[in-house]
């Protein structure tokens, strides 16, 4: 069994089994006949997420899924997560909600902290190389909006309050405006971007979780700066510092050359804006 094969045999246990009493990598390796400690290293690599962090971001997201659309009893709900109490159960939801369970039940607006990874049909990606002749950068079309989306589903860690709708919606303006790319490696789509070419920000940026750590985002950043934006400092927003929902989405752009600059808060969430120069990019 390859590593792909294997994470995804992996993720149809959990999904199979996320109400269970228990779940964690020994349930998971004896499922899959690896051992644990094989399958943590496959699992990580492959995915970027350990096989506890996966598990536990599934869970609180069909948590919050039932907070908002059913009238079960929180402390039902926190068992069901896989907790004992629901004391624990609302410490670690509202460290990565930002919001206690009561509170977002009374929101009335669910969204998705982590979505089932689907790499059925998927191509092992190969090696790093900025000059892979596979990969190319195209302006994005309407034609290509199904594709986008279900690249935002498997990139959903890293977008707190994504609304599929609006976004969409938002979308269309930019591939009106040529704001919008797609990475492509050989026929399948692994990253995405929204740019604003006046302002030199950065509104949207997803890499497939298969590709990550192999240079997409540089190959975009490349791109942008050659053909885009005129602008001497290109921005994008993250998580802030020491925020439990982050999957690594600042320390990857920090490592990338972005500076720390405002604290903001979008859509109700605290995020952070990143700076970054031309010079240091292309220095």
């Amino acid at each position: 069994m390859r590593k792909l094969e294997a994470s995804i045999a992996a993720i149809a246990y959990i999904e199979k089994h996320l109400s269970d009493e228990k779940i964690d990598l020994d349930t998971v390796s004896k499922a899959v006949h690896y051992s644990k400690y094989h399958l943590h290293r496959i699992f990580s690599d492959t995915v970027q997420l350990t096989i506890h962090d996966y598990v536990q971001r599934r869970q609180l997201t069909e948590a919050a899924k039932l907070l908002v659309f059913s009238e079960k009893p929180i402390l039902d709900i926190a068992l069901l997560a896989g907790y004992d109490s629901q004391q624990a159960f609302s410490y670690v939801f509202k460290a990565m909600y930002k919001q206690p369970p009561l509170e977002f039940r009374k929101s009335e607006v669910f969204y998705p902290l982590q979505l089932e990874y689907d790499f059925k049909d998927q191509p092992v990606a190969i090696g790093v190389s900025k000059t892979n002749p596979q990969r190319q950068i195209c302006y994005a079309t309407e034609i290509d909006i199904p594709a986008w989306i279900d690249l935002a589903r498997l990139c959903v860690d890293g977008f707190p309050y994504l609304d599929e709708v609006e976004h969409i919606a938002a979308l269309k303006g930019y591939i009106e405006n040529d704001g919008a790319l797609l990475m492509f490696e050989g026929n399948t789509v692994i990253g995405s971007m929204l740019i604003n070419d006046e302002t030199g920000s950065i509104d949207f940026l997803a890499v497939h979780p298969l590709h990550r750590k192999r240079g997409v985002t540089r190959d975009f950043l490349d791109a942008a700066l050659s053909e885009l934006i005129e602008n001497k400092e290109i921005s994008i927003t993250t998580f802030r510092q020491g925020d439990k929902a982050d999957t690594g989405y600042r320390k990857a752009i920090k490592e990338l050359g972005f500076a720390e600059a405002d604290l903001l808060r979008e859509f109700g969430y605290p995020t952070q804006r990143m700076v970054l120069s031309r010079e240091d990019l292309t220095g």
